[in-house]
């Protein structure tokens, strides 16, 4: 997917941690025309509340790698063919009405995974030498011993890139957290999917970062499993009804309670000249 042009560097906030710089900009909604010209590009509509402007990216300063997280990018990993909609009584009623309602789109609208599902993981700009990540060897993996120590925290942010409320039946989010330490930072995007009484979908991307050995490791984890499971393994862990329905609302609380469909990890090594 080719972005437009970024906005003006309003907003935008920068960190540098050894050969690495890390870029966060959050933005006001887009407008209409904005909105317009993306659904036209994407050929679906778009959420109701989408950050077209936002961005979070991490580049390697030597060699101009770069990964970058936008909303745009996330929603062209949307399925436009319907083949993976979600086959619920009121989906076709929906995605319907949406479509009467995206004024100066209709002619473009087409089916699509109307529950914003993404399986993002980051747009990657390799290197000036075509650095960039690999299937890692079995054994590599985020340290997360080391993440749990209660090291300064130098910056950090958080960014919306959409969010629909589907509707009035759920929720889809995508998000992206960073926190960066002396020696490592993480960065997650999240893809929260909820919609009530039928499923419950979880799309993890963390990429790590050691800046001491000029490393990067990105993990992708899928969760997907039935809204009732997710109820029944939280009413069996001891909650009650009422701290049920607000846990459902936070995927952290309910992360640990959905079945990993996939795992995938990569990793680069730059190494120290």
């Amino acid at each position: 997917m080719t972005s437009m042009p970024s906005p003006p560097l309003q907003n935008t906030h920068t960190h540098t941690q050894g050969s690495f710089l890390i870029t966060t900009r959050k933005l006001p909604i887009l407008k209409a025309a904005p909105i317009d010209a993306m659904s036209s590009r994407l050929e679906i509509p778009i959420p109701e509340m989408i950050f077209g402007d936002n961005l979070v990216s991490i580049t390697h300063k030597p060699t101009g790698w770069t990964i970058s997280f936008t909303a745009e990018d996330a929603l062209d990993r949307v399925d436009k063919t319907g083949e993976r909609m979600l086959r619920v009584a009121y989906a076709g009623e929906w995605s319907s009405s949406r479509e009467k309602t995206s004024a100066g789109i209709s002619e473009v609208v087409k089916p699509f995974d109307w529950s914003y599902t993404t399986d993002y993981a980051g747009t990657e700009t390799a290197g000036q030498k075509g650095e960039g990540l690999k299937d890692a060897e079995e054994g590599v993996e985020i340290p997360l011993e080391l993440l749990r120590r209660r090291d300064p925290i130098l910056f950090h942010d958080e960014v919306v890139l959409y969010e629909s409320e589907l509707d009035d039946n759920g929720i889809s989010i995508v998000t992206v957290k960073l926190r960066v330490m002396a020696q490592r930072m993480l960065l997650l995007c999240r893809a929260f999917m909820r919609l009530d009484n039928v499923l419950v979908r979880i799309r993890d991307t963390r990429v790590y970062v050691d800046f001491e050995r000029d490393e990067v490791i990105r993990e992708y984890l899928a969760r997907e499993s039935k809204f009732g499971d997710v109820k029944t393994r939280l009413m069996r862990s001891g909650l009650r009804p009422d701290q049920i329905t607000i846990a459902l609302r936070e995927a952290q609380e309910i992360v640990e309670h959905v079945n990993i469909i996939e795992r995938r990890t990569e990793n680069l090594s730059f190494g120290k000249a």
